[in-house]
């Protein structure tokens, strides 16, 4: 028996007709018949796969530089660091501006076969000229997946829960980094780094999930008036409906759209942000084993590091995104740089290994947790229409930091300044990101509506 005839069959025949319909059309979009929980889950491994092949490069240093069958020198290593992090800002640039063009399921399943091919590459790299081309094409992917996974992600999160939901999927990538960490400590020392790379292609097995399973964004498809897909999946999945953008909303580009109706300033601000979080990230990761290496620990002993590094950072975000919820992404941004400043600087006094340890997690969350909030923020900042674009902006000009960090990193190395020199270094950009986040200012007044719909486009 259908939904109206049990309706007809409880309800008075006096009630009209137009009711009716209106009564059992609330009660279908109410009552979902999918669970959103599959696309954040997908989200999430993506993410995993995005950072363990992300990080990976710093974990397995030790056991590259000086080593067979590549061995490789320090600056060799930050050189290829520093390359491959230019194809994460591409990466960024230019994946995050399609997916506000083509749209994010699509572009999601194409970033994360890309770099999993790339990783099953490496693994197999006979010169450590192929192994640093493959490398810039992994990294090319892993920068266009995050601001699409970001994008659905915010797209699909109830009203009201965005940030935990967001916060939860981004501890995707600092899993991926205690994933990689794991693996180089069983792995490195016997088996060398090949088969550590050649476990980061497993992304490839969530491909056909991704394809099949993952819907597009109601909110992309509503940019491109395709406002009757849109219906159909909000229905599905038991979303609100979103607004339906008008036919003059096409004339603003998702590029143009991160500098009209005052966003401009925020826009520049935020890049600089980013810029100051990414060098500190990627500075810390990629040269924390072998810093502590030179300092006398062993490799299992350096990578550890790495991984309370790690640990650090997925708890960090949690924490971050339950009190984010409350107070916003910003408070919680300026805490996370402060703590890997202080963490750093008190790193810098060469305390014992155990101490050591804790600082070096209280660092990752100040660092790669930090860059989590702040991408948070972003995503709540511009609407849907340039949402991708302004996350994938704001990366790709971030990993200026980024291509900096792992160089910055093996100069300080060369110079044999230590564990001491290197932590203060790295404490500088967390105190400069803390007091720009201060300076932070965001327009709260609201735009009328041709405004927001132009904005939008």
């Amino acid at each position: 028996m259908g939904s109206g005839a049990k309706l007809m069959d409880v309800l008075p025949a006096t009630l009209p007709a137009v009711s009716l319909t209106r009564l059992e059309s609330t009660m279908n979009s109410n009552a979902p018949r999918k669970s959103l929980a599959g696309i954040f889950v997908l989200c999430w491994l993506g993410l995993l796969a995005d950072g363990y092949d992300l990080y990976v490069y710093g974990a397995t240093l030790p056991g590259l530089i000086g080593q067979p069958p590549f061995s490789v020198t320090p600056a060799g290593a930050g050189a290829v660091g520093s390359l491959a992090l230019v194809g994460m800002l591409l990466g960024s640039l230019i994946v995050g501006t399609l997916t506000d063009r083509l749209g994010r399921r699509r572009i999601f399943v194409s970033a994360l076969a890309l770099f999993s091919l790339a990783m099953l590459a490496c693994s197999m790299a006979p010169t450590w000229e192929l192994f640093a081309a493959f490398r810039f094409i992994a990294c090319f992917g892993v920068g266009g997946l995050l601001p699409t996974a970001v994008a659905l992600t915010n797209e699909f999160a109830p009203p009201g829960r965005k940030s935990l939901v967001l916060g939860a999927v981004l501890t995707g990538p600092a899993t991926g980094t205690v994933v990689a960490s794991l693996t180089s400590l069983a792995l490195l020392e016997s088996s060398g780094f090949r088969p550590v790379y050649a476990i980061g292609a497993g992304g490839l097995l969530l491909v056909p999930f991704a394809w099949f399973l993952m819907p597009e964004s109601p909110q992309f498809l509503r940019t491109q008036l395709r406002n009757a897909e849109a219906d159909s999946i909000e229905a599905a999945y038991g979303l609100p409906r979103t607004t339906e953008a008008p036919a003059s909303a096409a004339r603003v580009s998702p590029t143009r759209a991160l500098f009209v109706n005052g966003t401009g300033r925020t826009t520049v601000l935020l890049w600089a942000i980013t810029v100051l979080s990414l060098l500190t990230i990627f500075g810390v990761s990629t040269w924390l084993p072998q810093i502590m290496r030179t300092a006398g620990f062993g490799v299992g002993s350096s990578v550890s590091f790495l991984l309370a590094y790690s640990v650090g950072a997925v708890v960090g975000t949690v924490l971050a995104s339950v009190a984010s919820q409350k107070f916003g992404p910003r408070p919680l941004v300026i805490v996370g740089f402060i703590s890997a400043a202080a963490a750093l600087l008190l790193m810098s006094a060469n305390p014992p290994a155990a101490l050591m340890t804790v600082l070096a997690a209280v660092a990752g969350f100040g660092g790669l947790g930090t860059q989590n909030m702040i991408n948070d923020y972003i995503a709540q900042f511009y609407p849907a229409a340039s949402r991708a674009t302004g996350l994938g902006w704001a990366l790709a000009v971030g990993r200026i930091g980024a291509i900096a960090g792992p160089t910055y990193g093996a100069l300080l190395v060369s110079f044999g300044g230590g564990v001491p020199v290197a932590a203060t270094a790295f404490a500088a950009p967390a105190v400069m990101g803390a007091a720009l986040m201060l300076a932070l200012r965001i327009r709260t007044a609201k735009r009328s509506a041709p405004q927001e719909a132009e904005l939008v486009a």
